[in-house]
Formats: C-alpha cells, structure tokens, sequence
C-alpha cells in the first residue's frame, strides 16, 4: 500500500514539471505548482458497474492521479469534502459542430443555368460534396457561449466536424474550457463523416437520393483506384485514404438510410458508425440483425394540437404513433442490446437535454445504460478510451459533482463541471429546504407567503384572500433572496421589492429590506406550516394515460404488429384464369402451400389447408405493373447528367409507402419501379414484390434480371424545362442519339482496357452491351423508337421494351422484327405535343401484329385499377377478355423475364394470386384477397376490421394529446407530411419525414 502511494506522489512530481513546459511566452512570474484537488467522502460513479462509496477522487494538473477508497492527501492538495454528493464522469457528445464555421453556400455569379463542375480552385473532387480534405482541427474556434449550455447539462467533451457535403472529411475531439484552442484540443483526425445530403454544393448532381448514393460509391471505388496509380494529382482521394483506418461516422436523415449506407459499408468492408433521427424502434430487428452502433437523439416530437376535429383528422397513424413511441427508442434499443451513444444535437434547446432524457429513463431506459450512452460508448465510439469516459487514474479530469443521483431524481443537479481539472460552477447548492407556507409580514401589512415545487427550483406565490395567488418573480442564491410582486391589494399602487436572507434557527425565517409604495421597509416572513407532497388524486388516470400503443409493420397506415405468414390455402369452386393453355376455368380449386402453386384441378381436397370458398367469385394471377414509380424515396430521376446509368432505384426503397398497401388492393402484386425520363440514359430499375411490412431489401423480386430506364423526346432534351435550361447535352433529338452512341462507345473501350479504373457508369452500360441488363425505354414518336433499336442493331443488343410507345401502332412491325415489347397506356393522349398522335386503339394494334403488350401505370392512383385499364382494349380494338387481362398480368411477366414464376395459374409458380368478387374486367370487381408468395397480404374482409382498428388507436393517442396539452405540455399544428407522388418528369423530391 505504501508504495502505490509513493507512487502517487511521484507522479504530481512529473506532472508538475511536465506542465512547466510552456510553448506560449508569459507575462509574468511563472506559477510551476501542481494544481492538486483530492475530493473525498463521495460516491464515485466510476463507469456504469463501478460505484464505490465514501471514496476519494484525487486530481493533479487536469489528470485523475487516483480513484478510491483511503486515499492519503498529498502535501499542498486543496481538499473538498463531498459528503453527501455523486462524482460522474463528464459527458461526451460525438456529434456536434461546436466551433465549427458556419458551411454557406457559395455563389453561382450571373449563370442560371446547370453547374457540372466544381467551382472550387484546386487539385480536389471534380464535385464540391466530395470533401474530405476538410479537417477540423484547422477551423476549429472556442465558443465559450456555446460550450457554457453544452457544460450545464453535464458534457465536458465533444466531437466537432462540419456537417456539410457526402464526404465531409475529418473531426477534432475538445474539451470545453473556456482557454486557448491548443490546449482544448484532445485529439485531431479523430473520424471521418459521411452522409447522403450534398449540402451547400453548389452543383447540380447530385438532385437525388439514388444520386447522392452511386456518388458516394463511386468515390469510394476512386480513391482506391487512386491509391494504386499515380496518374493525376487529387486532395481528396488522399485525404480519404488517409481516413481509412479511421472510425466513420454517418448522418443518416431517415431510418432507411441507415441500411442504405450499410450496404456500402459491405460493399467496401467498412463499419459505420449511424447518426440516426429518432425512428430506429421502428426496425429494431433489422438493426441488431446488422450489429451496428448509432448515435440517437432526445428530440421528440411536440404534441399535436387536436382539439378541431378536422385538425386531428388530418394527421396520419404514423405521426401520431412516433409522437406517443418517440421517447422509448432508448429503451427499446437498450432491450435489443443495441450498441448507441446520445447526442445533443436535433435538440430544439440543450435545456431539452435533461427533461428528455429522464422522460426516456422514465420509460424504461436504465440509468446504467443512460450513463454509458453518454460516456464510455460514445469514448470507444471514436478511440479515445484512454482520455475520457470513465475515471481511472491517468484520463482527463473531467467530472461532475452532483447532489444526488442525476439521472432518476429530479431534484438532483449538475452543480459543478470539472473538465481538465478545472471547476466551472454550474448551480449553487441550496442547503436548506425552504418551501411552506409563511406569514409575510411588513409596515403593518401581512401576506400569505408560499413556497411549492420542487427543492432546488421552488414555485413563490403571494396566496390572495380570495385564495387566487399572485407569483413572484425570485432570485435566489446561496442564502440570499430578491422578490419582486403585485399585491392583490388597492393600497399598493406599484410593485413590492423585497431582498433578504434565509436564517435556519429552529423557526425558519427569511429577514430583510425592500421598497413598498416608495418607502424604505423591513420584512420578516416566518415559516407556519412546512410543505408536504400532495398525493396524486388521478393515479389511475395517469396509469390508464401511460399506455403506449404497439410497433407495426410497416410504421405506417394499415400496418400490422404482426407480419401474415405463408400458410396452406385451398381455394374451391371458382373461376379460374389461368393465362395457359387451358384458358378460364370454370368451379375449380387451386392448391397453394409454402408460397408455390400446388395443383390446380377440381375436387381437390387437403385437411390441412385453410378453405376459402370461391364460389361465384374468380381467381387471377396478380396483377404486374410494368412502369410504376411508388415506393421510392427522394427523387425519381437524376436529371443533372446526360447518362446516369449509375444510379440505381433499388438503392432507394420506401418499404412505408403506403401506396404498396393500396396497390395490393387493387390486386398488383408485382411493381417494375423505373427511373424517371430526364436524360436519355436513366437509372437502373427496381422489380418488387409488393409484400407489405417488409424492410427495403426483401421487397425485391429475388433472382430477377436487370433492368435500366431509357428515354427519349421532350423531356430528355430539355425542351420543356425553360429557358435557364439551355446548356446540357443533348438538347436535340439528334444529339440523343448521339449520347446513346458515344456511351456505348466509350463502355466498349472501357471492356478492352483491364486497367481502367472501375465506372459505375460504364459497369452498367456494359451490362446491356453483354445482354446482362435489358433497356426499357420511355418513348412516344415513331421516328425516335426507329432511332433507338437502330442503335441497338449497331452495338447488337436488343431493345427489350419501349414504354408509353403511343405511336407503337404506327411501327408495330418494325418491332416485332427488332424483338422489342410494347408496354402502353390504354387512353392517355393530348397531355403533351408529342402524344398528339395517341389512339385508344393502340395496344389492340400492336396486340394483332404480334407484339407481347402491356398496360402500366406510371401512376399511383392509376395502378389501383389496372384491371379495368386492361378492359377498355375490349372496347377499343375488339380484344379477348383474355388478351386484356394478360395485358397486365402475363405480358409483362414475359416483358420483365419472370413469366417462369409469375403471370399465370400454374402448378411450380409463385402463389401471387387475386380473388375477385366479379369478373376482374369488370367496373364491379374488387379484390376480395391478394396473395403474394402465398402470403395474404390484403384482405377485404381484414381491411374493414383494421379501419376501425385504425380509427380507434388513433383516438386513444388523441385523448392523450388533448391531456398533454391540458397539462400545458407545448403542441404543433395537427398537419401530415405530404407523400409526393412520382411520375416520369418529375424531378422535385419529397421532405424528409
């Protein structure tokens, strides 16, 4: 023992003489004592598992020296007693920008027009979003103003970096003294930061999501390339791969967004690290199935004002839910055992930060794991275990002194931050309780005085004689009192003014002077009654207002808590289209067990299947919708570039679009999600089953082959964008063909160069060369759709489907001779001048000369009634009600290369069927039930019961929100995010929820 402690003192020798060491000159006499504290008598809380009571914390020069309990005091220490109060780590906060300059947006000067190039001056990315040259350390300014509101809530380090771009380079790790920068700064180059947001670029690409998602993987995939040859000079390829080792830490500004950039993360064999916003509850399966870690904010959303009816109306299931679910994130993360740090950030105020976080520890969240969320997580987060996090002898000596346990009792207070050894006095102790009711006495006057609330913060009150109370405005430090009021009483004409001192002596007192009626005045106010808790009267009320609804799938309306299973399913005695050989049957059964027709026949019997009478009902394949464009997420087309074949919708999914859920009703099981038609060479596409409830990735349609969005006329040329869009190639018809050309030009010289370094763009591109990725293509005059499969001849790669085609009829043979398919609407015309040709006869046409046609939608609310889109070529033109309906079931199957699996009733297929309540051409049909994969995903009967479920769970969180606001808990205006909803030209995004 005797010599752990002369090893004690032998190290406030070194430290003395290592902090001697100055490189900054002094104006005066030089002070080289150890600056030695040695706290005793607290309860240390040294992590979460290690608490040690009537123990000594012993500082010296910004470093803990020793931990424990016998600790002898050094000569010359300055001693604190700490009986009585709770010694903390300090908090660590990884995602701020404190000291940071502000990222603005630079100037485009007079030129209106598209930027294809960064502006910035220098051997760095050719887009300014690409940044990782930018390091913190070098731009990094103490802010004591901000770093005070950070230091009362009990953080004494934080992690800074500059939230602006994709690649957004490095951050500084500081404490928050308020002293010179070089000695704050506790490590520089700590992290590299990532997200999906270009920030205050000034370009124009990336406008989208699946833009700002193929940038980052394309850069990623540079700098490796770059690491290997030495062709060219590029800052920031350096500078990332200099990262490399570094933790990487990404903003993600939605749930999703989260698995998006873990795909890159596996893509590259990186680990991120996911500033999340608040969401993550909502898919803890997928997140602890991904063993990742996040940082998660308190920011809850307020309460929505619902007192109109039409207001609360309004609001949708999904914002009502995340209002009520919101602050149990934490805990139900904890439960997963879900690795995360607590930020401050998205707060609305740091003053947000404790209310929020004891809401959190209130409902569920244990105070062990709320202490290491803000300090020994967040630490190992970024590597610097070694300086802070905990208190153990050789880190920083950054820690708090409070006056109870902080994180469960709400009269417990941050009264001192240490950080680096030095005391910044957060709130003066209140020693004595003084709340009760007083007897105010002064010039003959005499008031009811009462003091309430809590301890450290109590409520003053005048009490009237009509029993209403009049408040008064206090300051109270240390023993010392200042009060200022308006008595109920006509006598006095202005405001009292009362300041004096609080005397415990058996009696409390408070003693002193003040101004009343403009005369000078003594007061005494004597203590009569002390105060008592009251009860809680509504107990059970508040029990019954505690109630928290479930989590469902997917969060969004008619989700589910529980996702349908695939089960065993005879359904007897209907109608059945088969799309084969063997045409409309007649009182047949169909078979269907682990997702997969069985047999189809009649009298089939299984005991083991669940029966579904289908008499007089009819039973369809799903139906597939060739061009749709639900379900994605922020943006449609990525405009910005003449080719984007990079780009991939499927990097995009919204599996909470509910849109999925009314296409199921509408008897879609199959989506071929499309890029947009802004450039010639568009994005690659997405094929989903629609299986509602499921996360992004198995939404896709398993083992289906690639598909890429083409397009040509008005939009890709830019003819109809305005004047300010007048720069971009191609802005003729001619010179769209020219892009196709050139594009597939440079991917055959890309294939011939092994060393090349790997396009994105290129890689896409070669895929249809080499018959791997299949062109469907937005087209409408006939002279272009000439164009298209004449460049395809030229590079021999087939066109595999022209979409929209509203002059197909007029070159119905020239595609059938190329191979090409015709994916059509049925009476859409006069919305544009180049569909002045359009007929209604169209698809009938192309049918007769032998072309495989379909009908799409491109539309959400049009995808709900393809069925009777596929009826009118009965009318026009003279078709089978069989030719019609295979116009959107089997056709496009054929189209999208699935017809083995999907399109028709047969034995080996895919179990994605509809039973109609009448003939599914018919105005009058409605799906009764959709199957996919064998899974009942809609169901009619299900559908009414879940509307009243709705409606009921939405009123249980709206008598909760109209007690939230009685109780005077701040609201927000009662209003839904609005989905966007996508076609081919647009070009806007939605916001983020």
């Amino acid at each position: 023992m005797r010599k752990r402690y002369t090893l004690i003192l032998f190290s406030l020798f070194i430290f003395r003489i290592t902090n001697a060491q100055e490189t900054f000159p002094l104006n005066g006499v030089q002070d080289t004592r150890p600056n030695t504290y040695i706290f005793t008598n607290a309860k240390i809380v040294v992590n979460s598992t290690t608490k040690i009571d009537k123990a000594s914390l012993l500082i010296s020069n910004g470093t803990i020296v020793a931990v424990g309990a016998g600790i002898p005091t050094p000569k010359g220490a300055i001693v604190v007693n700490c009986e009585g109060k709770t010694i903390y780590p300090s908090f660590i906060d990884i995602n701020t920008t404190y000291g940071m300059p502000e990222a603005k947006r630079g100037g485009r000067g007079d030129n209106r027009g598209p930027q294809f190039i960064t502006n910035k001056k220098g051997a760095y990315s050719w887009n300014e979003a690409i940044r990782p040259e930018f390091d913190a350390k070098t731009t990094f300014i103490v802010n004591d103003d901000k770093a005070s509101g950070l230091r009362e809530q009990g953080f004494g380090t934080v992690l800074s970096y500059q939230k602006d771009g994709i690649a957004r380079g490095t951050s500084v790790l500081v404490n928050l003294n308020n002293d010179k920068e070089h000695l704050v700064i506790l490590k520089s180059d700590v992290s590299a930061h990532f997200s999906f947001s270009k920030g205050t670029s000034t370009q124009d690409y990336p406008s989208s999501l699946i833009g700002s998602i193929a940038l980052l993987r394309q850069t990623f995939y540079d700098a490796n390339w770059y690491a290997k040859n030495n062709k060219e000079v590029n800052y920031s390829y350096e500078a990332l791969n200099k990262q490399s080792s570094l933790p990487k830490i990404f903003e993600c500004s939605d749930l999703y967004d989260v698995f998006r950039a873990n795909k890159i993360a596996k893509e590259f064999g990186y680990t991120f690290i996911y500033k999340t916003n608040g969401t993550d509850y909502q898919r803890l399966a997928d997140l602890k199935a991904m063993n990742a870690s996040l940082i998660i904010s308190l920011q809850y959303p307020k309460a929505y004002d619902v007192e109109d009816f039409y207001d609360a109306q309004s609001i949708g299931i999904a914002e009502l839910k995340h209002w009520e679910l919101a602050a149990y994130n934490a805990a139900y993360l904890a439960k997963e055992n879900i690795n995360f740090a607590i930020t401050t950030s998205d707060l609305k105020s740091v003053n947000d930060f404790w209310p929020n976080l004891r809401k959190a520890i209130k409902n569920g969240l244990s105070e062990e794991k709320a202490l290491d969320a803000l300090t020994r997580v967040p630490a190992q987060m970024i590597n610097a275990s070694n300086l802070v996090g905990e208190l153990k002898a050789g880190m920083k000596a950054n820690f708090l002194i409070t006056n109870g346990n902080i994180f469960t009792d709400e009269e417990a207070v941050v009264q001192s931050n240490w950080i680096a050894g030095e005391e910044n006095i957060i709130e003066v102790e209140k020693g004595v309780d003084i709340r009760g009711t007083y007897t105010l006495k002064s010039n003959g006057q005499s008031y009811n005085l009462e003091i309430s609330g809590s301890k450290n913060k109590p409520d003053w009150s005048i009490i009237n004689t009509d029993s209403s109370k009049t408040k008064i405005n206090t300051t109270w430090n240390n023993n010392n009192v200042s009060l200022v009021f308006q008595p109920n009483d006509s006598t006095i004409i202005q405001k009292v003014r009362l300041s004096g001192t609080i005397i415990d002596g058996g009696t409390l007192k408070i003693v002193g002077q003040g101004n009343m009626n403009n005369n000078n005045i003594e007061w005494v106010a004597t203590r009569t009654k002390l105060f008592t808790e009251k009860a809680d009267d509504k107990k059970d009320d508040k029990k019954e207002n505690d109630e928290v609804g479930p989590i469902i799938f997917p969060f969004a309306a008619y989700g589910s808590t529980q996702l349908p299973k695939a089960e065993k399913w005879l359904i007897k005695n209907t109608t059945v289209w088969t799309n084969e050989k063997e045409g409309i049957q007649e009182n047949t059964d169909v078979l269907i067990s682990a997702g997969k027709i069985i047999s189809v026949g009649k009298n089939l019997s299984d005991p083991t299947a669940k029966i579904v009478d289908g008499k007089g009902k009819h039973l369809t394949p799903g139906i597939i919708d060739e061009h749709s464009h639900i379900a994605i997420s922020r943006g449609v087309n990525e405009g910005t570039q003449a080719v984007t074949s990079e780009v991939r919708i499927g990097d995009a999914l919204d599996p909470e679009d509910v849109n999925i859920y009314r296409q199921l009703a509408g008897g879609v099981t199959t989506s071929h999600l499309l890029h947009g038609s802004a450039n010639p060479v568009g994005g690659q596409t997405a094929l989903i089953k629609l299986r509602y409830g499921k996360n992004a990735e198995e939404l896709k349609f398993e083992g289906a082959d690639g598909f890429i969005k083409f397009a040509l006329g008005e939009n890709v040329k830019q003819s109809n964008w305005g004047d300010d869009q007048r720069e971009r190639f191609p802005q003729t018809r001619m010179g769209v063909e020219q892009v196709f050309v050139d594009a597939f030009t440079r991917a055959r010289d890309y294939e011939k160069n092994k060393n090349a370094r790997k396009d994105l763009e290129l890689d896409a591109l070669l895929e249809i060369l080499n018959k791997k990725r299949f062109i469907t293509c937005h087209s409408y005059v006939q002279s272009e759709i000439n164009m298209l499969m004449k460049v395809a001849d030229q590079f021999n790669f087939p066109v595999n489907t022209f979409t929209h085609i509203l002059e197909g009829y007029k070159v119905a043979d020239k595609m059938k001779a190329h191979g090409a398919n015709a994916s059509t609407f049925s009476d859409w015309w006069a919305y544009k001048y180049e569909v002045v040709d359009a007929i209604p006869y169209n698809a009938a046409i192309m049918t007769k000369e032998g072309l495989n046609v379909s009908i799409n939608s491109d539309d959400a609310e049009m995808a709900r009634r393809l069925n009777q889109e596929a009826a009118k070529s009965v009318k026009y033109g003279g078709l089978t009600e069989e030719q019609a309906f295979k116009m959107v079931t089997l056709n496009p199957a054929k189209m999208l290369h699935i017809d083995n699996r999907v399109g028709s009733i047969k034995a080996g297929k895919d179990a994605d069927l509809v039973l109609w309540n009448d003939n599914p051409l018919s105005i009058y049909a409605k799906p009764l039930k959709t199957f996919v994969d064998g899974i009942d995903y809609y169901d009619a009967e299900k559908d009414a019961k879940l509307r009243v479920d709705i409606r009921a769970e939405k009123e249980r969180i709206i008598q909760k929100l109209l007690t939230a606001k009685k109780l005077g808990m701040p609201t927000q205006k009662a209003s839904k995010p609005e989905k966007k909803l996508y076609h081919c030209d647009d070009v806007e995004v939605e916001s983020i929820y």
